[in-house]
C-alpha cells in the first residue's frame, strides 16, 4: 500500500495569510501620534489630491519619535511612519470626498 499525504489547504492558506497580515511594531502607536499633530501642520489633501510634502515632513517627524521609542533603525522607523501617514492621508481623501 501507498502512502497519502493529505493537506488542509484552507489551515495552509489561513497560516500564511496570517504571516503576511502582521502589523510592523509601532503601527497603531504612530499613527496616533501623527494624528495628534497633525492639526498642526498642512493637511494631507488639498484639493482631492494628495499633499506629498506635507505627508512626508508628519511621518518623518512621526519617525524621529518612534525611533527614539523603539530603538530601530532609521529605514524601519520611516517605513512604520509612512505607512501610518499615507493610511490617514487616504482616510482624509475619502472623508472629504463623501
Amino acid at each position: 500500500m501507498s502512502a497519502t499525504r493529505k493537506i488542509d489547504w484552507t489551515a495552509a492558506m489561513h497560516a500564511l495569510s496570517a504571516d503576511r497580515a502582521k502589523r510592523p511594531a509601532g503601527l497603531l502607536a504612530a499613527r496616533g501620534l501623527i494624528a495628534a499633530t497633525s492639526a498642526k501642520r498642512r493637511p494631507f489633501v488639498v484639493a482631492g489630491a494628495y499633499d506629498k510634502a506635507a505627508i512626508m515632513s508628519a511621518a518623518i517627524a512621526a519617525a524621529r519619535v518612534h525611533q527614539g521609542r523603539t530603538g530601530c533603525a532609521w529605514g524601519e522607523a520611516l517605513s512604520v511612519t509612512l505607512k501610518a501617514t499615507w493610511a490617514l492621508a487616504k482616510a482624509a481623501r475619502a472623508a472629504k470626498a463623501h
